[in-house]
């Protein structure tokens, strides 16, 4: 009985082996198949185009995208030999332009009221930052930059078409100091112990707090290791966290640079969260590309942003929105944000006036009815920039300023544009949005395509 039980197990072994490499080789034939399949083929027909650069609109002309890339672009027909097996979209003299770019996202807490992000499971927040990726997809946003949050997981779902949303470039966990924003302990959660177990906020991966360089470059490197395509530092006080003021400076130089040694080592930037002369001098100083915010800068500071060719990412707050401020009046968090929002003016002057590499981006936290006027937070630049200029930076400038991140670029390729060779992520608009910026508050009507990569996901031109 021995001798049989010892006979059949390697008969046993070999015909599971061969199971498994049919299985195998079935899936190898079908990955193989899809590689070879044709890539699927849209033509725009009769459009104008606003091509993410200049304020002047095309002549009449048509689109030819293959795949995920725009092919072709001409005022002549597409020969009728390129059109087999294409979905033609006619588009009336309508307007095709980029998908929009928001430079400053945070897909997990744009909706997600602070409590929630505080205390729910994180299983929950994915779902509810997958919902409003979906939604931010259908506002013509086809890319983030997501400026701090746990997306790397809803990035892959994305990606891989489990569900919808924009391209999302991540930052990962934003990093922080004790006491710095993003921190968003209590009072009786001190001393904290290096090494000790971490925080509910650290545990879903929203914010690291680090206090030596070591940890730094420790907690940059981790959010590298998870997919980072740059790094996010809060080099100075903000608005949403309760021990936090605006004038603080938190990381000194060594530590704002064992970010930017980590960063550079992966061939990517840090970007930091700073409003103050200090905050931004200092990051300056250690090596940081880009600045979010800055609204509280000096004449000095934006010169210095000139001459060493800072990116500034900074935001249209204002005050007279008050719906934009999420916090209770006569809280302190309510207050620093109007004193942001009271800055504003001068922060674009700045810029205007230097000639800054200016971002935009909406910066918009935990506030669901907010997250549903993204647009509108474009169209308000129209106070300082003329239409055009507002939907180049919304487009080609933001494109410019994804592509810092180098080798650790998610989506190889050009974005922002509407030419040969980039990415088809692009929009149909009923109308002339140069002309009448006011119809990207109403994607739901002014959108009448949505594509991404080359997809299609709305159409309401049938």
């Amino acid at each position: 009985m021995k001798t049989t039980t010892q006979s059949i197990r390697p008969a046993l072994c070999a015909a599971l082996l061969m199971r498994v490499v049919l299985i195998l080789c079935a899936l190898d034939s079908n990955i193989q198949a899809q590689d070879t399949a044709p890539a699927s083929v849209t033509v725009f027909e009769n459009v104008r185009i606003f091509d993410g650069k200049s304020g002047e609109l095309s002549p009449p002309s048509n689109v030819l995208v293959r795949g995920n890339t725009i092919e072709k672009i001409s005022t002549d027909p597409i020969p009728a030999d390129q059109l087999e097996n294409a979905t033609l979209i006619k588009c009336n003299g309508q307007t095709l332009m980029p998908g929009l770019i928001d430079a400053h996202w945070h897909m997990m807490m744009a909706a997600t009221p602070v409590v929630v992000l505080m205390t729910a499971d994180v299983g929950y927040l994915n779902l509810l930052a997958g919902a409003e990726a979906g939604r931010t997809l259908m506002r013509g946003f086809t890319t983030v930059r997501d400026c701090g949050g746990p997306v790397f997981g809803l990035k892959r779902a994305i990606d891989e078409g489990v569900i919808m949303g924009p391209r999302i470039y991540p930052c990962g966990a934003m990093i922080t100091t004790t006491g710095g924003h993003g921190d968003f302990r209590q009072i009786w959660e001190l001393p904290r112990v290096i090494g000790g177990p971490l925080t509910h906020i650290e545990e879903i991966g929203a914010a690291m707090i680090a206090d030596s360089p070591d940890e730094v470059r420790l907690r940059a490197r981790e959010q590298l290791m998870q997919g980072a395509s740059q790094i996010k530092l809060m080099a100075g006080g903000g608005v949403a966290s309760p021990h936090s003021p605006l004038d603080i400076s938190t990381f000194t130089i060594s530590e704002l640079h064992a970010a930017v040694e980590a960063a550079e080592n992966w061939g990517t930037y840090v970007t930091v969260h700073a409003y103050t002369p200090t905050a931004i001098q200092r990051s300056i100083a250690a090596g940081v590309k880009c600045i979010e915010h800055g609204h509280l800068m000096d004449d000095a500071t934006a010169q210095l942003m000139a001459r060493s060719n800072i990116w500034l990412s900074t935001q249209p707050f204002i005050a007279e929105d008050e719906g934009a401020n999420p916090f209770a009046p006569g809280s302190e968090e309510h207050a620093k944000k109007m004193q942001v929002a009271a800055a504003t003016d001068h922060v674009y002057a700045l810029a205007k006036k230097y000639h800054l590499k200016t971002a935009w981006g909406s910066d918009i936290l935990f506030n669901a009815a907010q997250a549903a006027r993204q647009n509108t937070v474009l169209t308000r630049m129209v106070r300082w920039y003329t239409p055009a200029e507002a939907l180049e930076m919304a487009t080609s400038v933001n494109g410019e300023l994804l592509a810092l991140s180098g080798p650790r670029n998610p989506y190889p390729g050009k974005l922002g544009v509407v030419e040969e060779g980039a990415l088809a992520d692009l929009l149909l608009v009923n109308g002339d949005p140069v002309a009448n910026i006011k119809l990207i508050e109403d994607p739901a009507k002014n959108f009448l395509v949505i594509m991404k990569d080359g997809k299609i996901y709305k159409n309401t031109t049938r």
